[in-house]
């Protein structure tokens, strides 16, 4: 079985934003994504693989395969097309949450967004607090 390459590591976070965001409006828009994951998640964040900053951990256990892991609760990443967001769980009351979110595109696991404004701050942390509940009820 493969092992899996996205781990938490000790990069330095801001170190790693001023460096990756692409531009000056994705750093500010990283930075603020930064600081609210942290003041709603209460967890220091870590760099996870080469490009995600996550909040937490939680071990899976995969229902389909024999793989299982560490990853964190919540995250994202400034990636060049888009600040990919970690914060969606599918859990059947995120559905109403994604229609108060805002300008987002979606994709399987993660909310991929141009611009932090373009988003409702309130409505992400809601999603973040359910996902984590989620989270750590099926994987206590």
């Amino acid at each position: 079985m493969a092992e899996i390459k996205t781990k938490q590591n000790d990069t330095d976070v801001h170190e790693f934003i001023n460096v990756f965001a692409d531009s000056e409006q994705k750093k500010k828009d990283s930075f603020e994504i930064l600081k609210l994951m942290q003041e709603v998640t209460g967890y220091t964040p870590k760099m996870w693989g080469p490009s995600i900053i996550g909040f937490g951990s939680y071990h899976y256990k995969s229902e389909r395969s024999r793989q299982e892991g560490d990853w964190p609760l919540v995250g994202f990443s400034p990636r060049k097309a888009a600040i990919s967001l970690y914060v969606y769980a599918g859990c059947p009351e995120q559905d109403d949450l994604l229609k108060e979110l805002g300008k987002f595109k979606m994709g399987k696991a993660c909310i991929y967004v141009k611009k932090f404004a373009d988003i409702n701050a309130e409505t992400l942390k809601k999603l973040m607090v359910s996902t984590i509940d989620f989270l750590q009820s099926k994987y206590k």
